[in-house]
């Protein structure tokens, strides 16, 4: 059954939070997402994924819900996350300026990137409110009038390489607090998460493969983003995949390189993960050495949109423990 039988108007946000060793932390944040002000469970809210890389301290939560409702559920969620993640002790690989680092929110069925921006704005002007030294900046829809990408924002505040708060510039709130550091709040369509590891503990190799199909270099794979970093042992190439409108994308198959999807009739396209695989594997290969494995991070959007669908449909609102949320 559809999301529009359904009378539903579905969008989704993987929230980013910088903990993963505490896993009762990172259930109670997926658990507040659940519950409306008054405690009671709401039938429009599902979590459907849990994501945590002990390595890398940070968790992924796949919070999806009618669209109406998806900005009180992810508020709630980040509310319980910044009353636990204290940034002046936290460690981790990957990189991160805020306990609640990420907030993107992706248009699923009946609902346009613009009113996802929407959704976006509301929260981070709510959050600002709510939680004392909370500092947000904007990106994609919900950064009006420029729409600056994450990608471009992320440099722009050295979030790639800084954990010096006090000299960053919040597009909403006060100055960061070294408790709560700076939280990137935003809307796009779809973007998947999907990491390939190599067999080596070469990272200058890694950086090498990951520069090599990054979406911005000659040859790349359009939409992706990349980083390497050290992983129990290995080197993980970590992949963002975005979506993108492209007329000139016409072969669309499980062994194709793009796969492609359909919002509100505007038609989306992004990189296969198979096919990323394939790309790393045949790099690394050339220099002598295998891939141990994939991991995509949650769902396709195809995957998210028909898992929204069911556990709204059935009122699941720990989906995640039906999927055996993983942690690393």
């Amino acid at each position: 059954m559809s999301s529009s039988r359904l009378g539903l108007r579905l969008a989704v946000c993987l929230l980013n939070i910088s903990e993963a060793r505490r896993k009762y932390i990172v259930e109670n944040v997926a658990k507040a997402a659940l519950l409306k002000k008054n405690g009671q469970k709401h039938p429009e809210v599902s979590v459907l994924n849990v994501f945590s890389d002990q390595g890398y301290n940070r968790s992924v939560i796949t919070i999806a819900a009618s669209v109406a409702e998806l900005g009180n559920s992810v508020l709630a969620a980040c509310l319980e996350a910044f009353q636990s993640i204290d940034m002046e002790v936290q460690e981790g690989i990957h990189p991160c300026l805020g306990a609640v680092d990420l907030i993107p929110i992706y248009p699923l069925s009946g609902v346009g990137v613009e009113e996802c921006g929407a959704v976006a704005r509301n929260l981070a002007e709510n959050l600002v409110q709510r939680v004392p030294g909370c500092s947000v900046f904007l990106f994609g829809e919900a950064d009006l009038p420029e729409k600056r990408t994450l990608v471009q924002r992320r440099k722009q505040l050295g979030w790639f390489t800084r954990r010096d708060f006090s000299a960053l510039k919040p597009d909403l709130g006060v100055a960061p607090a070294r408790r709560c550091g700076l939280t990137g709040i935003g809307a796009s369509p779809y973007v998947m998460n999907c990491n390939v590891t190599i067999d080596s503990q070469d990272l200058a190799l890694g950086k090498e493969i990951a520069s090599a199909i990054r979406g911005s270099n000659v040859n790349g794979l359009k939409g992706v983003q990349t980083m390497a970093f050290p992983h129990e042992g290995k080197i993980e190439i970590a992949c963002n995949v975005e979506s993108f409108e492209d007329q000139e994308v016409t072969e669309t198959s499980e062994g194709s390189q793009y796969m492609a999807y359909s919002v509100l009739g505007d038609h989306f396209y992004y990189v296969s993960p198979h096919y990323i695989e394939a790309q790393v594997k045949k790099l690394a290969s050339d220099q002598g050495i295998g891939i141990k494995g994939r991991a995509l991070i949650g769902f396709t959007p195809q995957e998210c949109k028909n898992c929204a669908e069911y556990a709204i449909k059935e009122g699941i609102g720990e989906f995640w423990k039906i999927r055996r949320g993983i942690f690393m």
